[in-house]
């Protein structure tokens, strides 16, 4: 297999493995929280030994990257609590569908940091978003679980895109790993005090699947994702890794026998259209 083909390998496996992720919301029998606490104390420990095998440090380089490192593991923590909880509510299709709102919510509020005005593609890009969740609705009051894990999944987006943004643009000094670990680590760190059930009463089952989704289904597809990008370009691994709602839908639909309806396809084909044009497009730019 050429080195090419290797990377594409590794990278579809990469996308494969995070759109997987979403099905732990579902078979593990734990609390949002509790699940992003042990996943991401996990996955810290998993990362920290990988670092070390790598032969690569782990330390930062100064205070100020220690402070932000400190900032992106917070935003972190509430991504995956909310992005855990919108699965449970909405069930992984639609809640992964809300979620991959993250591309065009990332293009509206980048260019306000730099006081400029989002695009009018990106407006035209957000728009096309907004129906696509406005199909995937029930019924417009949070009382309802479906509509309620909407709105978690869009938060949880959000929550993605920020932390996308401050990191591209005060921590991108740093590899994959080393960046997760530090996230990973500040996130278990800063929620375990709210856990509901402690280590101890977790089940065995539920332990072996927090094993799993920590080391399988994050540690290792962040590896591979950066092992890709050394053959790939960044566009390459951008639009791949808009299949990642398709791959969750594919998995949903062989293991948990969820079917989604001909309204949440639609929906779900505007919000994964937009953000492959959005990633398209910022990548073709930065060309």
């Amino acid at each position: 297999m050429s080195s090419h083909k290797q990377s594409l390998f590794f990278l579809h496996t990469a996308v494969l493995l995070f759109g997987g992720t979403a099905l732990f919301a579902k078979l593990i029998h734990l609390p949002a929280l509790d699940i992003t606490v042990y996943r991401t104390a996990i996955a810290a420990f998993a990362l920290v030994i990988m670092l070390g095998a790598m032969r690569q440090p782990i330390a930062l380089r100064s205070t100020k990257d220690y402070l932000i490192a400190l900032a992106l593991g917070a935003i972190v923590g509430v991504h995956w609590v909310t992005y855990f909880a919108g699965m449970q509510l909405a069930g992984i299709t639609i809640g992964i569908i809300a979620f991959f709102s993250y591309p065009v919510l990332t293009v509206m509020i980048e260019p306000l940091f730099h006081r400029a005005l989002p695009k009018l593609k990106d407006m035209i890009s957000a728009i096309a978003v907004s129906v696509g969740i406005y199909l995937l609705i029930p019924e417009a009051t949070l009382g309802n679980d479906v509509t309620l894990g909407i709105a978690t999944g869009v938060f949880s987006a959000l929550c993605f895109a920020l932390r996308n943004i401050f990191q591209r643009q005060y921590f991108n000094h740093y590899g994959g790993p080393q960046t997760m670990f530090y996230q990973t680590l500040v996130a278990s760190l800063m929620l375990c005090a709210f856990v509901e059930v402690p280590p101890m009463a977790v089940t065995q089952r539920d332990i072996a699947l927090l094993f799993l989704v920590a080391i399988i289904f994050t540690a290792t597809p962040h590896a591979l994702f950066a092992a890709s990008l050394r053959q790939l370009s960044a566009t390459t691994a951008g639009l791949i890794s808009c299949l990642q709602p398709l791959y969750a839908t594919i998995l949903a639909f062989i293991l948990l026998q969820e079917r989604p309806d001909i309204t949440t396809l639609i929906g779900g084909m505007l919000v994964v259209s937009a953000a492959f044009f959005e990633t398209w497009s910022v990548s073709r730019q930065s060309r």
